[in-house]
């Protein structure tokens, strides 16, 4: 078949390809345009009328356009002077470089260094779609242009002449440096709403969300412990690996407090230094300090068997007591009343590790609700071997000596060293469908401690032999529920343990628990975590388990698990104080995973006592997500005779309460103009019938500017909560003005999105002409 385009002239259709069409990759199109080189390159001219004379001058009349490499001018008339490189133009001129854009009345440009002006400018950039008007504009190169009497916003530009944008700034000067990706203002008002907010000699601001020293945007929060507080953060860009900043802050309530933030990142390690010093404390006439420190990399020994030495260092520490409860988010501690200093190194080739670790802890006390310190570990040595498939035997050797000190005093314990070796092999038998594990285990402990114990004894030794046996079988068949197709597991396990008794109720305790009930520890060998207890056990754990596969994607869409332990011997290792566990029949443990919708999400799990007919612990979660910037989770968790709360917490845009069904955008511009959103998490003891910690907030996006306020309540004590009010305008592309909740926000509620995060750069090709 072919079509016809003037008499005698064929087109000829393409040949049927039975391949699919694949786009070819160029290096034609460059996202970066080589400037060095630019005036080698040919000029296009385009117009209703051309003249000129040859290598001199070009005269274009009438929808005149000229363009070389990223370059592209466009006027009524424009002239093309060769041997100086100078373009003039007149009338709608409309200049296009690499995406950005500026129209005028007036233009004289050199066209390869880019110098030279265009008078009664208006202007877009390509990098966050800023945009304004000005006198003149100033060309001073390729990257560099000074604005005259200019304003500056990010507000989309609606029709109409009395169109005004929520904010913007006006300057008698704007100097913009894309290279060095900043902005600077002389003389410059914000008005926001039409209200003038601040009148700034200089200002300096970033082009896009990249790094860029100087002054960053005043903070400003309220919380109930410390006031009013007052914050002018600098933020200096030592090199693209290394960054500080200062927040000094003035407490309304406390004083001045003086904080520091210092990271560095290097191709083999890395780290991060904060500190905060507040010299006077009023509310508690004493100077207060915080400091934690990180650092993590690899250090190169010079030595061919030990190479690579894997190096970690961690410091938290406070200057009093009270600092966790004064200031609850000064810390990183999971625990904000344990405060740990941590440091150790690594080693490890093949089947050979070696640690050797110190542990410092600092334990914030409260008179109204003390907490045993736990032991500092100076040091600990660990060395571990392990091999696989020794003639079909899985073979490991570890070794542990460990010094540990704390305040007799308080733990009422001796300091000790003790020494720990557990050497460990098993083997496997079984196919695709079933599996037989034997393992024996022998531990041997031995204790040198500082003051005789109560016996009168200054050392102890302890050693226990352990059997298991681990065995379980998988079947599968096809399934189908509810229309959809599935492959359905059913996999039975049995896991027995046999562990002799040895007395150890005289032994310390210095690192043990007893290991939380659940599917993970269930079928372990030891009902305590840490070296100093052993549990001795002669018990056999059942469980059994089905999931419901997706044969096309593999996702896992249901699991349901049950498991049960038969103990036919009492336990009586147990911890100091604890009543040996007679009970032959465990609690039922019970555990379902449903994601049959990609927007559900559903976990819970159920320890259930036969005896009394009741739950002893169990936890129902859910997560209901079905877009971006849409997510609520709920917990509910029971701990019989000890705690019941409810947890819940969701981001969500208020538009759709009210009927809207929310629009489809880019994931990091929102749900779209004009819409609130609410957020928050609440954490509610039903047994106390109180809020323990809660979090609410609303924020609102116009497009051009986002609003924020949060509202925060930390429980310190039985009677007392840390209050705080974060409030926060974010100029979007420009700046933000008030205390960020961004950090909190993300950290409360799983599953939080910032309703401005950048994750792509902008191409000069989505903005082509």
């Amino acid at each position: 078949m072919a079509l016809l385009l003037a008499p005698g002239f064929l087109l000829a259709q393409a040949p049927v390809i039975d391949q699919p069409l694949r786009l070819k990759g160029t290096d034609m199109l460059q996202e970066k345009v080589d400037s060095q080189n630019s005036r080698q390159l040919p000029a296009y001219v385009s117009g209703d009328r051309i003249s000129g004379r040859a290598d001199l001058e070009t005269v274009i009349e009438g929808n005149a356009q000229l363009r070389r490499g990223g370059t592209l001018i466009r006027a009524d008339r424009l002239e093309f002077y060769r041997p100086d490189d100078m373009a003039r133009a007149r009338g709608n001129v409309r200049i296009y470089r690499e995406g950005s854009v500026f129209e005028g009345t007036q233009l004289e440009l050199k066209l390869e260094s880019f110098e030279g002006s265009l008078l009664q400018p208006r202007y877009r950039f390509l990098r966050n779609q800023a945009h304004g008007d000005a006198e003149r504009v100033d060309f001073i190169d390729q990257q560099r242009a000074v604005i005259h009497r200019a304003t500056y916003t990010t507000c989309t530009r609606q029709p109409g002449p009395s169109w005004l944008p929520d904010w913007i700034l006006r300057a008698s000067s704007i100097r913009i440096d894309m290279e060095e990706n900043e902005g600077r203002a002389e003389d410059a008002v914000l008005s926001f709403k039409g209200v003038p907010l601040l009148p700034i000699p200089a200002l300096s601001f970033p082009l896009t969300d990249a790094r860029k020293s100087g002054f960053l945007p005043p903070a400003i929060g309220f919380d109930n412990q410390s006031g009013l507080d007052l914050s002018i953060p600098y933020y200096w860009n030592i090199a693209p690996n290394r960054d500080a900043t200062f927040y000094p802050a003035l407490m309304s309530r406390r004083g001045l407090d003086l904080g520091g933030e210092f990271r560095y990142l290097e191709p083999n390690y890395q780290g991060q230094l904060r500190a905060n010093l507040v010299p006077n404390d009023r509310l508690r006439n004493r100077s207060r300090w915080g400091l934690a420190f990180s650092h993590s990399g690899s250090i190169d020994s010079g030595f061919a068997v030990a190479r690579e030495i894997r190096a970690k260092l961690t410091l938290d520490r406070v200057s009093d007591d009270n600092y966790w409860r004064d200031f609850p988010r000064a810390t990183s501690a999971l625990t904000q009343r344990l405060l740990t200093s941590d440091a150790s190194l690594a080693w490890a080739q093949g089947p050979y590790s070696i640690d050797l670790r110190a542990i410092k802890w600092q334990t914030l006390q409260d008179v109204t609700a003390t907490i045993t310190p736990p032991y500092d570990r100076m040091p600990q040595l660990v060395l571990r071997y392990q091999k696989a498939e020794i003639g079909g035997f899985d073979l490991s050797l570890t070794g542990d000596t460990t010094r540990f000190e704390a305040d007799p005093l308080l733990t009422l314990q001796p300091n000790a060293h003790r020494t720990y070796a557990r050497a460990q092999v098993s083997r496997t038998w079984g196919t695709a469908g079933w599996f037989v594990t034997p393992k024996l285990q022998w531990h041997a402990t031995a204790y040198q401690f500082d003051t005789p114990l109560a016996d009168g004894s200054t050392a102890a030794h302890r050693v226990l032999p352990t059997f298991s046996l681990d065995t379980g079988m998988i079947f599968e068949r096809d399934a189908s529920y509810f229309g959809r197709r599935f492959r359905q597991t059913l996999e039975p396990r049995a896991f027995f343990v046999s562990t002799p008794f040895r007395n150890q109720s005289l032994l310390p305790n210095y690192d043990s628990a007893a290991n939380d009930f659940n599917f993970a520890t269930i079928f372990t060998e030891n009902a305590f975590g840490g070296n100093d207890r052993i549990s001795d056990s002669k018990l056999l754990t059942l469980g059994i388990s089905s999931r419901l596969i997706d044969p096309d994607s593999g996702v896992e869409t249901v699991r349901f698990g049950a498991a049960q332990r038969v103990r036919f011997r009492d336990q009586n290792v147990t911890l100091p104080g604890a009543a040996a566990v007679a009970d032959r029949i465990s609690d039922l443990l019970l555990g379902a995973l449903v994601n049959w919708d990609p927007r559900w999400s559903i976990d819970t799990t159920l320890q259930y006592n036969s005896k009394n007919g009741q739950s002893e612990r169990a936890t129902v979660g859910a997560r209901y997500s079905p877009g971006d910037f849409r997510v609520v989770s709920a917990a509910y968790r029971l701990q019989r005779n000890s705690s019941e709360q409810i947890d819940m917490s969701w981001q969500w845009p208020l538009h759709d309460l009210w009927g809207g069904s929310g629009r489809d955008f880019e994931s990091s511009s929102g749900q779209g103009d004009g819409r609130w959103y609410s957020v928050g998490r609440i954490n509610y003891s039903m047994k106390e019938r109180k809020l323990v910690d809660s979090l609410i907030g609303f924020e609102y996006d116009a497009g051009c500017w986002l609003g924020r306020i949060v509202i925060e309540r930390l429980q310190s004590s039985a009677s007392s909560a840390n209050k705080r009010i974060l409030f926060q305008l974010e100029f979007v592309g420009f700046s933000r003005l008030g205390a960020n909740p961004i950090a909190t926000l993300r950290k409360s509620i799983p599953g939080y999105r910032n309703l401005r995060e950048q994750t792509t750069t902008p191409s000069r090709f989505g903005n082509y002409e």
